[in-house]
């Protein structure tokens, strides 16, 4: 055979375009290089502010995302059974006339039988709004499967949160904790900060069950057994405030640690905040014994003792009641140890570790600075130590108040927004009062009319409820209800289940985008199937009567279908990640940015968000369609560039003006979309160096904020250390307080709801044996992989084509298990059997698996014995979306009762080995492929010609 050199002489590109990667959600900056009208290659944008020129696997991968046989190529009419995956392929205007009748039917008769869900898009400003104007109660996104536990735990106490809300200071900080942060979660920034930490010798801490990834690399590994992170915490907690390593200035000026909590038992007042006439809360003024608002200049407040107002309430500072909380000796290291998997002297010298670096090693930037209050800094001053976290602690039923927790140590040590510690990302930080109240109760809408605000908020107290006058809940999901009250994104893993149980009603029409709710993105997979097939005896017709799915590939969940409308790939289409969705923000820099086409589809597909507005227009819904019943915009350019929120602020804040020199505010640039691009599809606006720390209190950061339209008064945070939000849900369950909470409900709210974190044990591990279910098991997410994208993709594939169940070596020489193995896993939900290989680095009563990687035959374009279905399994078999029945028949979600986030990470488990065949169960038939995927087009064949 004749061997045909490269010749290096030749460009490898004849054009290279700027845009933004989608292969996860940490939305790098990437350069792809075109040739002949064809993407070729893909690398990492080095001026981009994001990944600065460093790429993943998955982004360099992103070739083979946009070239994959999965990819869908039509639209496509349900012509057999759910599940079989017969359709046929119709024309664009007959799909959008068909999901105009549905759509249009339920709008007209009752739009809440609508609920609309979108998966891991990035454009949920746009699909809210347009849930909004439709007028169904029923619309949220994904982060109540992976991140609402840590969004508004975040929020609630700081203002805002890890990862998209905040980083750690990479460049100062000296001691750096991770509490489960997933490989492919900001992995990009993640890896870029933890070289700066290695090059400076930074201390870096992780604490996770299993040491794989960013565990791999960290000076100490603590292997906590899973759901126990909260009380490691505030075991550090009880140290600190024993060995009195705490900020108390900090605390002072920034949190509200001086307020003062009445002390009242049996009133509807007890645990709330006393406040003065103007409704500010107060604070004992130490020098003239009196009570003053907090913030009051020149104070002076006590952090302790018990005081009597005016009116005789007998009142004490909140601070008080932390301490005496914290130093029972029941949070020492050496009652929580065992409990945790690690022992007394490692909680001490981390505790100690964390004083050290804190006090001892604090920096200073000698820049001045004013306060919200008019007081002046000469500097900042830095404590060197940064945390951060995702969902190792989300995904647990008791997650809110461990995160919750995590933030309470931040500020104790005074680590939050300085030099050197965890520092907000613009918009953040935001109070919890500047963020909406949810909509969605009956008189929220109503037919033709769309919702009075958006659905997705923060309750202030029971009375923000989406329930009706005898306590049931408004949406189908049951968010904002008594069974999750502060579910600020909602949750989507109980829709399907409440909608064909019809509780608290049925739905006409389940419209979903990205949701692969028919295999990875579901509890109890199999059961969910079910319910997609299942069928009214009386009528013969389906349970879920019509189902809507926009993707761009084919996975499990479009055999499911009834109407199916196919996405773009992100290479070929308009995005926006914009500020008021989910943004790409530094400490220093505001930041949005775009997509836009590299090449035109070679296949009948559309961009879903063209779609959507479409489908808005000819519903004739608001902010879509004029009052003749025109179209507003022509597609989702159009929208970026002249929709408006509100006067001058749009889906994107940088070259707005009509001359393009506005930032955040502005009018509607018509060359917006083009300034963008030129800049490398990326804006950012620099925060000026005296507002870049304290961002909280901070009165310049305040006025950059208010200019840049993220709030149109300044909205400082007052850190919540007591929450008073929660502690009204305690007041409702205890009858003291109006809306009262519904008997079923009391318990929880009581046992979960107090208004100082603490912790419970994950409910799965209340209601199962321990005896029977002795181990845990959990999933972690590898680097190169982004929960199911890359279930299609040639190069990643070669890294993951299956997953193994990796067994601690002590429970491998219990049971008699090696290398190679097979083994039946067993839950009180199922069983399944899975390959099993050996790990020495995790929590010994920790089994853990790769998530997303095992695949039903057939989807995604595969072949039906691929590995990924031959080998590969999911743990979602094994997890039920309700916890084992109560005494009396009730069974509760599977989930954090505070917030509904899903309890991925609660599993408990006991195992056996397993007799061959070598095959990974349960089975299911192989998914029929679509007759319209690219499949037939051989990998890579379109960029090799």
């Amino acid at each position: 055979m004749t061997q045909h050199p490269i010749d290096l002489s030749k460009p490898v590109s004849d054009e290279v375009r700027k845009t933004t990667c989608y292969m996860c959600a940490c939305r790098c900056g990437i350069d792809v290089h075109l040739k002949d009208g064809k993407i070729r290659y893909i690398e990492g944008n080095r001026d981009h502010p994001v990944n600065k020129g460093v790429l993943c696997a998955k982004g360099s991968a992103g070739i083979m995302q946009h070239y994959a046989p999965a990819r869908l190529s039509s639209p496509m009419l349900r012509t057999g059974p759910r599940g079989s995956g017969e359709f046929r392929n119709i024309s664009w205007d007959e799909a959008l006339a068909i999901a105009t009748e549905w759509l249009g039917d339920v709008r007209a008769r009752d739009p809440k039988k609508l609920a609309f869900f979108t998966g891991r898009d990035q454009s949920q400003s746009l699909t809210g709004f347009w849930a909004q104007q439709f007028g169904t109660p029923n619309y949220a996104a994904h982060g109540g499967f992976c991140s609402v536990n840590m969004a508004a735990a975040g929020i609630m106490t700081i203002g805002g949160a890890f990862w998209e809300f905040g980083s750690p200071d990479w460049e100062r900080t000296k001691l750096f904790v991770m509490f489960g942060v997933a490989e492919d979660h900001d992995s990009n920034p993640i890896k870029i900060g933890i070289s700066k930490l290695k090059q400076r010798g930074a201390r870096f801490v992780s604490v996770n069950p299993v040491r794989t990834g960013y565990s791999a690399v960290a000076d100490s590994w603590i292997g906590v057994r899973p759901g126990t992170d909260g009380l490691l915490i505030l075991a550090l907690v009880h140290e600190l405030l024993k060995a009195r390593k705490i900020d108390v200035e900090y605390l002072v000026r920034y949190s509200n640690a001086p307020w003062l909590v009445i002390d009242a038992p049996g009133t509807d007042q007890h645990g709330l905040f006393a406040r003065g006439k103007d409704g500010k809360p107060l604070v004992w003024e130490t020098l003239t014994e009196r009570p003053v608002s907090a913030g009051s200049k020149g104070a002076q407040p006590a952090l302790s003792g018990r005081y009597r107002l005016d009116d005789g309430t007998e009142v004490r500072p909140s601070f008080e009641l932390l301490v005496e909380e914290y130093l029972d000796e029941r949070h020492s290291a050496e009652a929580v140890a065992d409990k945790i998997g690690i022992s007394a002297a490692t909680i001490r010298g981390l505790a100690a570790e964390i004083a050290r670096v804190a006090f001892e090693e604090a920096i200073e930037i000698p820049q001045p600075w004013t306060d919200v209050y008019g007081n002046h800094h000469p500097s900042y001053i830095g404590r060197p130590v940064s945390f951060h976290a995702m969902r190792g602690i989300s995904a647990h039923s008791n997650g809110f108040q461990t995160a919750r927790a995590l933030h309470l140590l931040q500020v104790l040590i005074g680590a939050v927004d300085c030099p050197g510690g965890f520092r907000y990302e613009p918009p953040y930080p935001k109070p919890v009062q500047a963020h909406p109240r949810p909509h969605g109760r009956a008189e929220h809408f109503g037919s033709n009319q769309p919702l009075a605000g958006p659905h997705l908020g923060f309750p202030l107290g029971p009375e923000d409820l989406l329930v009706d006058e005898a306590g049931q809940p408004s949406r189908i999901d049951k968010a904002f209800s008594w069974e999750a009250p502060f579910s600020a994104h909602g949750l989507m893993h109980m829709v399907i289940a409440n909608a064909h149980a019809g509780d608290p009603y049925p739905v006409d029409v389940l419209f979903l985008y990205m949701a692969n709710m028919a295999w990875n993105s579901s509890m109890n997979t199999a059961g969910t199937i079910r319910i997609l097939e299942d069928k009214d005896e009386a009528t013969g017709e389906y349970r879920i009567p019509k189902i809507i799915y926009s993707d761009a590939y084919s996975s499990e969940m479009v055999a499911y279908a009834d109407l199916v409308l196919p996405d773009t790939t992100y290479l070929e289409r308009f995005d926006c990640i914009s500020l008021l969705d989910r943004p790409i923000s530094e400490p220093e820099a505001a930041s949005d940015a775009i997509r836009w086409p590299m090449v035109e589809p070679d296949r009948d597909v559309r961009p879903f968000q063209s779609v959507l507005i479409d489908l808005g227009a000819r519903l004739k819904l608001p902010g879509f369609a004029d009052s003749r019943g025109q179209p507003l915009y022509r597609d989702y350019a159009d929208y970026l560039v002249r929709h408006e929120r509100r006067p001058g602020i749009g889906p994107l804040a940088g070259f707005r003006g009509t001359d393009g020199t506005r930032a955040g505010r502005g009018a509607a640039n018509p060359k917006q979309l083009d300034r963008y691009i030129e800049n490398g599809s990326f804006f950012s606006a620099h925060i000026p160096l005296e507002a870049q720390f304290f961002k909280h209190a901070n009165a310049a950061y305040q006025d950059f904020a208010v200019k840049m339209g993220f709030f149109d008064t300044p909205q400082p945070v007052t850190f919540q250390l007591w929450s008073e939000e929660l502690q009204k849900f305690r007041l409702a369950a205890q009858g003291l307080r109006a809306p009262h909470a519904p008997e079923p409900y009391r318990g929880r709210i009581l046992s979960a709801f107090t208004p100082l974190p603490l912790w419970y044990e994950p409910l799965e591990e209340q209601a199962v044996s321990g005896e029977e279910f002795p181990y845990h098991a959990i999933t972690q997410r590898p680097m190169a992989m982004y929960h199911s994208w890359g279930s299609m993709n040639a190069w990643l594939r070669q890294i993951y084509t299956q997953n193994y169940l990796f067994v601690p070596g002590e429970i491998c020489d219990a049971h008699g298990l090696k290398d190679g193995d097979w083994a039946w896993l067993t839950s009180n939900h199922g069983r399944i059997k899975v390959p099993v290989k050996r790990t020495d680095t995790a929590n010994r009563d920790t089994m853990w698996t790769w998530n997303a990687i095992g695949k039903r035959g057939g989807a995604w374009a595969l072949d039906p014995d691929a590995p990924e279905s031959e080998k590969g399994f999911l743990l979602n078999h094994l997890i039920n979306e309700l916890l084992p029945p109560e005494q009396d028949g009730m069974r509760w979600s599977n989930s954090d009762p505070i917030t509904g986030q899903a309890a991925w990470y609660d599993l408990r488990v006991r195992i056996e080995k397993a007799d061959p065949p070598a095959r990974s169960e349960p089975r299911f038939e192989p998914v029929r492929k679509a007759t319209n995927t690219a499949a037939e087009i051989r990998y890579g064949q379109e960029w090799s010609e």
